[in-house]
């Protein structure tokens, strides 16, 4: 089985995720794509998250009906800083006769040599770069000397030739949590079952003056 692995803070999931995973899937011929929320992410810490429960609840309503579609909650339940490598050790021990590709937006591609670990994820895994049409240019990124470095002549050629191309969407997270907190609409930027539990629970509200 490949099993795309796609990991980040879900804070909270919008369309621009779900894209992404779903030209994963059906470019790279992907089995399952497997959603894993991060407990802290190294490059968040000090932030202020929604709950883990909330992020996989939110993940769980987006994704319901789409049987390839799985969550991990490897990363919530292990806790404290949420390190890839340690992450993807975990999955390849639990999926010892599957393949796991590592899904990468173009900046955490970029961000990937500095990361904790490195050689020990290109290692575990293959990497599926994602790139959004008319926007980004993996080739320019996998062009750095630290990352074709760290990839090695093979990967890299690998990467290029298995970028997953995707439609360019304009929805970021934070864009969604100050859209909440100003009292502005998020329809259609997140499923329509998300923004009803954002509102349930209040989350992203601004504070009672």
């Amino acid at each position: 089985m490949r099993i795309g692995v796609y990991g980040g803070s879900f804070d909270p999931v919008h369309i621009g995720h779900l894209i992404v995973a779903e030209c994963c899937r059906e470019q790279a011929r992907l089995d399952r794509v497997l959603l894993v929320p991060a407990a802290e992410p190294p490059h968040k810490q000090g932030w202020t998250l929604a709950e883990g429960q909330h992020r996989l609840a939110m993940l769980a309503l987006a994704v319901g009906g789409q049987p390839a579609f799985a969550l991990s909650t490897a990363e919530l339940d292990r806790g404290g800083v949420s390190y890839t490598c340690d992450t993807l050790a975990g999955l390849a021990a639990a999926h010892p006769a599957d393949e796991l590709l590592l899904i990468l937006g173009p900046d955490a591609l970029a961000q990937l040599p500095h990361w904790h670990k490195p050689q020990q994820i290109v290692d575990q895994v293959r990497l599926l770069a994602v790139e959004r049409m008319g926007l980004d240019d993996i080739g320019a990124i996998a062009s750095d000397s630290a990352l074709a470095t760290l990839l090695g002549p093979k990967r890299l050629a690998h990467l290029l030739e298995n970028r997953v191309r995707c439609p360019a969407i304009g929805v970021r997270s934070t864009d969604l949590r100050a859209a909440v907190a100003q009292g502005q609409s998020i329809r259609y930027r997140t499923p329509r079952a998300v923004e009803a539990y954002i509102a349930f629970h209040r989350l992203y509200a601004a504070p009672p003056a």
